[in-house]
């Protein structure tokens, strides 16, 4: 039997079950083919091709910017590196807003030309005919609630969210009408993690937070972030794996200094 019969692909009802069986739900972004190739490997259950590409891959100050077209191609990228683990990829700001229709056409094409296997979305009832519309085409749909980054000018701030009890009831509302509409899942990103804990427990579908405290039934990170590739961004939620900034650095200062001084290439380097 070949390796690849024997490798499990993970689905929306292999999440669900696992919120059942209280197994937690791994998952990490990826935004390139080499990336995603790593993470699978490492065995993670869903790979996030997240709009957070616009921060780690365009150098954009907010996840605004990102197109339609490049998400596309992010996605089709990474969809090429994995064996196992479930791809959902971002819908970007401005593709399903404005309009339930225009929002089916952008999750159409995401699945289509992006080869992603669900497709996530901010908001909730805000957004609730949109969803509507693309799990009635067969698409499946993860929510995001809490600290929505496409709504950050409306934010005004990078804040937890969800600490007045309005926004906290709203917030349990929402994953409620998420489940109902048929979601399979809900991002919970920087909440307070009573809250979390609440809202995980008032839905049988998987809960997968960020900055959200270990009661969810998952947990997602930015794969850069957590392996040390940026130095600059520190969020108490953020754990890191490795120090790849100054491994890579130093890395690439020692074959400067290598070249330099024509100790690369050696004799055993060379035809």
């Amino acid at each position: 039997m070949s390796v690849h019969s024997e490798i499990k692909k993970i689905t929306t009802e292999t999440l669900r079950k696992m919120k059942f069986d209280k197994e937690k739900i791994t998952m990490l972004t990826a935004y390139d083919f080499t990336t995603a190739k790593m993470v699978d490997a490492g065995g993670v259950d869903s790979i996030l091709i997240g709009d957070s590409a616009a921060n780690v891959m365009a150098g954009h100050e907010t996840t605004l910017p990102i197109t339609l077209d490049q998400m596309i191609y992010h996605t089709q990228c990474v969809v090429r590196g994995v064996e196992r683990a479930l791809v959902v990829a971002d819908l970007p700001f401005g593709t399903y807003q404005s309009n339930p229709e225009k929002a089916l056409d952008s999750a159409v094409r995401m699945m289509k030309e992006g080869g992603a296997h669900a497709i996530k979305i901010e908001g909730g009832k805000e957004v609730e005919e949109s969803i509507r519309k693309i799990v009635n085409a067969g698409i499946p749909v993860c929510g995001h609630l809490g600290l929505t980054p496409q709504s950050i000018y409306q934010f005004g701030t990078y804040k937890v969210r969800a600490k007045e009890d309005a926004e906290a009831e709203k917030l349990i509302s929402d994953c409620k009408l998420l489940e109902e509409l048929g979601c399979f899942a809900v991002v919970l990103e920087k909440i307070p993690a009573a809250l979390a804990k609440k809202a995980s427990e008032s839905i049988s579908i998987p809960t997968i937070g960020i900055g959200a405290g270990s009661d969810c039934d998952g947990q997602v990170l930015v794969y850069h972030d957590m392996v040390g590739m940026n130095q600059g961004f520190s969020p108490k939620f953020l754990r890191r794996y490795l120090d790849l900034y100054t491994e890579i650095t130093g890395a690439v200062s020692q074959y400067v200094k290598d070249v330099k001084s024509s100790e690369f290439p050696n004799e055993k380097e060379s035809y």
